[in-house]
């Protein structure tokens, strides 16, 4: 009789156990996912020449990651006139300003309109992918792929027209060889399109930029979408 009795005590007092002990009141809520940043790292097209900061196509990047609540942070490190040997010797800097979660590299195209050979742009190149990954082994690079905004063979003789298809060849051999993520061509779509340019015919305007960000976005959009 003692015995059933201290059994049922034991499992009135079992019963009446705290409230917050069921499994649904134990769960604790999902933490937000963490902020990754994206770096932007090119020249003029990157910056947006002559626009506002808003129209840059790695601002309208930004805006698509957050209309579709990815967490993720543009961040525009674009630098007009600068050659692959400008962003070699600023990468540095901007590697030690925040922690990089994907590279968007778009660099070559003044290398190319001052005809530097292709040996040096590539040597530079290679080298800023060498020190993301060395900084940030983890980090996704993208390598944005140029040409010539004008046929180079006009200018007489064959070796103008080869330099073009040498300079337009080693983007995609750097992707490639390092296994990086690649835009075939930066322009595609704005080149030659008056409406979408400048006057100057080069840099593209507001609705050209647009076109610029699609064209990213088709290579970088599954990349961070792959991400947790």
């Amino acid at each position: 009789m003692r015995q059933l009795l201290i059994l049922s005590l034991s499992l009135l007092l079992f019963a009446c156990g705290p409230a917050d002990s069921s499994p649904a009141q134990r769960r604790q809520p999902a933490a937000p996912p963490r902020m990754q940043n994206i770096i932007f790292f090119g020249n003029s097209l990157t910056a947006g020449y002559q626009l506002r900061a808003s129209e840059s196509f790695p601002s309208l990047i930004q805006e698509r990651l957050d209309s579709l609540k990815l967490p993720y942070k543009a961040f525009n490190y674009g630098v007009s006139g600068e050659t692959t040997a400008g962003g070699r010797q600023r990468l540095p800097s901007v590697l030690a300003r925040q922690p990089v979660d994907v590279f968007v590299l778009e660099l070559g195209a003044n290398d190319g309109l001052r005809g530097i050979p292709v040996r040096e742009t590539t040597q530079n190149l290679q080298f800023i992918i060498d020190q993301v990954k060395l900084k940030y082994p983890q980090a996704r690079i993208v390598l944005v792929g140029l040409e010539f905004p004008f046929d180079l063979s006009v200018l007489g003789g064959h070796q103008y027209g080869r330099y073009a298809a040498e300079f337009k060849a080693l983007f995609r051999t750097l992707a490639e060889k390092n296994s990086v993520a690649f835009v075939p061509f930066l322009l595609q779509g704005v080149l030659g399109q008056r409406q979408l340019n400048l006057p100057d015919g080069v840099h593209p305007n507001a609705a050209g930029q647009k076109i610029l960000a699609n064209n990213v976005w088709a290579v970088l959009g599954p990349l961070v979408n792959d991400q947790p």
